[in-house]
């Protein structure tokens, strides 16, 4: 429900407006959107009579009313700014200055929603009159936040917050003068607040290309699953052709369990040639209203073309800025861009909006820990087959070892056995003389056999002592062994103390033992 402020009659009967309206009976009405059932006419003063079938009369009333025409009835109208299904008086403006674009499925880049061009009547005059007409909706706007008469009291500056309320909010009516009609507050009003700026990419496909982009309501797996038949369907809604083929160029998933679908067709000439129909001409074929009621019935709920800017409409794009966003911010948001050549600043306006691309958002950030743990489990299988390369390598490098020391004495005994018989020559002789020698420098006791004997006569006494102290040996700090000592040595003065004592007990002990055995001889003697 909207609100309604009571004033049906109001403002076809100004003279009601001076009745206070005092002390009038409490009345009940329905349950509306917003919970407000029981009005009570003494407790605020009078916005005037109203003719709602619930209170004759009632002065300040949310009930539902009877009569729409006039007063301060805050619209009942259609709007999908916000998103709410009653309440607050949302006006008829569609669209979000920007607008959505790719609908609620989240396609991503959306258009701009740019105004249709109205025809110019009149020429340069026809011009010249919307400057008047925009001058007077901002005076308006400007009467109905500071300074309404309507009602001739304190009630207007109540009224005028109010106003204020449903300008930041970006929807409703704003009432503020009797002779003229309200102010619709739609979300492109520069007061709204719930505004932002984002940036999207800016697509890169051509018209040439041919990419149209359906959103389905199923999810990706049943997409896939039956993606022929989607095709075939596809294929008989385009009329059934045989000229024409339909192909999948991606399928990716998008939020609310929806799907994008991205297709293309190809045409194929009696010549045996073929070309890709223009993204263009197949969204104007698959948007007629036949056809797309054909579509609907194979779940397609969204279709729109995704075709890069040509530098004059990025230009135009980017020096307009969107409807009721502050020249200022747009200005800043352009140059706050991260990157000019990629991403382009788009504006968000409402909560629907907001949650649309943080649905995008979140959809994005499992896409990509998706291909994350793809890549993840690629590197890690890639780790594994290099290190079975490198052990393969090894092994082939010691059978390539192997292979050249038979291949070698295979070649001397061939080249014995062709030898045989011949007298040897001068060049074999002085490769005989190089080779004693090096036999010679090496059995000398000085040179390298003596120093590798050596060698190994070291090696051998280390593993010798190596196996006789293989107990592992411990080493003390000298704090920590000073603290031991002196622990040790309070330990022996303690046992000394307590021997002491003992050898003192003993001592008494025996004493007593003579002095009982004295008592015991004389009592004796004395008896006797």
């Amino acid at each position: 429900m909207a609100f309604n402020f009571g004033a049906g009659a109001a403002a076809a009967n100004p003279s009601t407006l001076s009745t206070p309206g005092f002390g009038t009976a409490t009345t009940t009405a329905a349950p509306t959107g917003f919970g407000f059932g029981t009005t009570n006419t003494g407790a605020f003063g009078g916005f005037g009579t109203t003719t709602t079938s619930a209170a004759p009369g009632s002065t300040f009333s949310f009930a539902t009313p009877s009569n729409t025409g006039g007063g301060l009835l805050f619209g009942n109208n259609q709007n999908k700014g916000f998103g709410f299904s009653s309440g607050l008086g949302t006006s008829t403006t569609g669209g979000t200055g920007f607008g959505t674009g790719l609908g609620g499925g989240g396609l991503g880049f959306g258009g701009f929603n740019l105004p249709p061009t109205q025809p110019q009547q009149g020429g340069l005059f026809g011009q010249q009159a919307q400057a008047p007409a925009q001058s007077n909706q901002l005076i308006n706007t400007a009467s109905a936040l500071s300074a309404p008469t309507l009602l001739g009291d304190e009630r207007d500056a109540i009224l005028a917050k109010w106003n204020q309320l449903q300008a930041f909010w970006g929807t409703g009516r704003g009432f503020f003068n009797n002779s003229i009609p309200p102010v619709d507050f739609t979300q492109e009003n520069p007061f709204c607040r719930f505004k932002a700026v984002g940036y999207s990419c800016i697509p890169g496909s051509k018209d040439e290309d041919g990419f149209v982009v359906l959103a389905l309501s199923k999810k990706e797996a049943d997409v896939r699953s039956q993606q022929q038949q989607f095709v075939e369907s596809l294929h008989k809604v385009l009329g059934g052709n045989p000229t024409l083929s339909i192909n999948v160029e991606g399928v990716k998933t998008l939020p609310d369990d929806q799907t994008e679908v991205i297709v293309y067709v190809v045409e194929r000439a009696p010549n045996g040639t073929s070309k890709r129909v223009p993204s263009s001409t197949l969204f104007s074929y698959v948007e007629q209203p036949n056809v797309k009621a054909q579509l609907q019935q194979l779940g397609v709920v969204v279709t729109v073309t995704r075709n890069a800017f040509s530098p004059a409409q990025l230009k135009q794009l980017l020096q307009n800025p969107p409807a009721g966003v502050d020249p200022i911010i747009w200005e800043q948001a352009k140059v706050d861009n991260p990157d000019p050549e990629k991403l382009i600043p788009v504006p968000m306006v409402g909560f629907k909006e907001l949650l649309r691309r943080l649905k995008i958002q979140e959809q994005m950030t499992k896409q990509h820990q998706t291909r994350v743990d793809i890549i993840a489990s690629d590197i890690s299988e890639l780790q594994k087959n290099q290190a079975t390369t490198v052990a393969k390598i090894a092994q082939y490098k010691r059978k390539l070892m192997d292979l050249s020391h038979r291949v070698l004495q295979v070649l001397i005994k061939q080249e014995i056995h062709r030898k045989s018989g011949y007298a040897i020559q001068v060049d074999e002789e002085h490769l005989r003389v190089q080779l004693d020698t090096i036999q010679s420098e090496l059995n000398a006791p000085t040179q390298f056999k003596g120093r590798l004997n050596e060698l190994m006569s070291q090696i051998r006494m280390q593993n010798h002592f190596g196996a006789v102290r293989s107990e592992e040996r411990y080493i003390v700090d000298a704090d920590l062994l000073r603290e031991i000592k002196q622990h040790l040595k309070q330990q022996q003065d303690g046992l000394s103390h307590l021997i002491s004592v003992i050898k003192d007990n003993m001592e008494d002990i025996k004493l007593i033992e003579h002095g009982l055995h004295d008592s015991v001889h004389m009592r004796g003697g004395k008896l006797s």
